[in-house]
């Protein structure tokens, strides 16, 4: 789990690093599925004192945290409801990003009107209505609303974002903030034009199958 701790860390100092999250909100999370745990961020820890000893290391299949002193993120619930149901899910973001959640606070998803969202999302960034933070009505929420972009707005709320690794979590967290910025600036210009969806799979396949280095 030490490597897994390293990287959680890493990717929770860098939602501030990136205009993320301000103070101590958001979160950020990693699983194991071999030790069937995860770690994530400790409950309203500032992000200058967190060390990857301090994240808490959680049973994902129980829910029982496991020899941590500090309590888990409050937002735990909906890590562990995607970790439980999303197949191949080892990194979760939880963000409240200011460009992002302009568009939840007006219950809209992001449209797809770039090459940009077509490359990393393969269709719009969807936004879910609000629901509350009891139990598992966010997780809930996120797997009814969701489409194959692997992240998601929460009505009212903020930014889910999620990925094979927390590095891809976060890449999908601040693409989302990036592109949710743009397409903000384009609607003071006017409205943006989708792209057409064969062309956005044109995209979404070179940048998934063909852009950058094998291994």
């Amino acid at each position: 789990m030490a490597k897994l701790r390293e990287e959680v860390c890493w990717a929770n100092k860098m939602l501030p690093a990136c205009g993320l999250v301000t103070m101590h909100s958001g979160n950020a999370s990693g699983y194991d599925p071999e030790s069937g745990r995860l770690v994530i961020k400790p409950s309203g820890m500032d992000y200058d004192a967190l060390t990857p000893e301090a994240l808490v290391e959680v049973d994902v299949a129980t829910g029982e945290v496991i020899g941590s002193r500090y309590r888990p993120s409050v937002d735990l619930p909906h890590h562990l409801f995607l970790y439980r149901r999303l197949e191949g899910v080892r990194g979760v973001i939880h963000t409240h990003s200011n460009y992002a959640t302009a568009f939840a606070a007006v219950g809209r998803p992001i449209p797809l009107c770039l090459t940009a969202i077509a490359d990393e999302f393969g269709a719009e960034i969807p936004c879910a209505p609000y629901v509350d933070n009891e139990g598992e009505h966010i997780g809930e929420a996120i797997l009814r609303f969701r489409n194959r972009a692997p992240a998601i707005l929460m009505g009212n709320h903020g930014v889910f974002a999620w990925g094979p690794s927390p590095k891809a979590a976060l890449k999908a967290a601040v693409m989302t903030e990036d592109v949710a910025k743009t397409v903000h600036l384009a609607m003071q210009i006017g409205t943006p034009k989708p792209l057409d969806p064969e062309e956005a799979e044109k995209w979404y396949d070179r940048y998934h199958n063909r852009y950058g280095q094998p291994g």
